[in-house]
């Protein structure tokens, strides 16, 4: 019989069929993925060196659906803080950054467990971070930055993926609070709204307080 032109397994089928088990379980383990890919444990290992390297395997497939916008302009370059593409740059990779999880909530937890290596992921970061860097931001506020955007995308993510249901109010519920979810609870698309509403409320702040920053240098 002819050797098959390609081969069985490969990184991203491995990958495809790890994101599938976690969207319908929660979890993965080895003997399950070998499984559902039809090979024996072992021969994953011939991709593959661990656990660890399968979820990161997962984490770049999720964030290959990221679109990195170009690098921040000569202006932005030339004056940190001004102009407006470092902050429409980190939107769109936000915006990105969870559709992509809302896709794959289960894969979230995971993914919290494991040190970030996969390079598609760490262009992300990247792109993030020369962006912010294009704002103004030190190196130390840059840091602080992405974990602000990273916590508040991933939280994001969990709610679009939360029943339609989120809180369910009983008779101790003050007034003020089951008004508010009889006012907004079942509104369409409520947690996207409210992301880009919240993710606004971040970009602007530190849009203003970088315009305030360059103020102060100028006087």
């Amino acid at each position: 019989m002819a050797r098959p032109t390609t081969p069985k397994l490969s990184r991203s089928a491995i990958a495809a069929a790890a994101l599938d088990l976690v969207d319908r379980t929660g979890e993965f383990t080895i003997p399950a993925l070998a499984a559902a890919l039809h090979v024996s444990p072992s021969s994953l290992y011939n991709h593959i060196g661990s656990k660890a390297d399968i979820v990161e395997l997962m984490r770049g497939a999720a964030m290959s659906a990221v679109d990195i916008p170009g690098p921040a302009d000569d202006a932005d370059a030339a004056a940190p803080g001004e102009g407006h593409h470092w902050r429409g740059t980190l939107r769109a990779i936000a915006i990105g950054y969870l559709d992509s999880y809302a896709r794959h909530p289960r894969l979230i937890p995971l993914l919290t467990a494991y040190t970030v290596r996969d390079a598609t992921t760490l262009r992300v970061y990247d792109a993030m971070a020369r962006a912010l860097a294009a704002g103004g931001f030190d190196p130390a506020a840059r840091l602080r930055a992405v974990t602000i955007l990273d916590s508040f995308i991933l939280g994001s993510a969990l709610d679009a993926a939360a029943p339609a249901v989120v809180w369910e109010a009983d008779e101790a519920a003050s007034e003020e609070f089951t008004q508010a979810l009889a006012a907004g609870l079942d509104a369409p698309d409520r947690a996207r709204t409210t992301f880009l509403e919240g993710l606004d409320l971040i970009l602007d702040s530190w849009a203003a307080r970088a315009a305030a920053e360059r103020s102060t240098l100028e006087t």
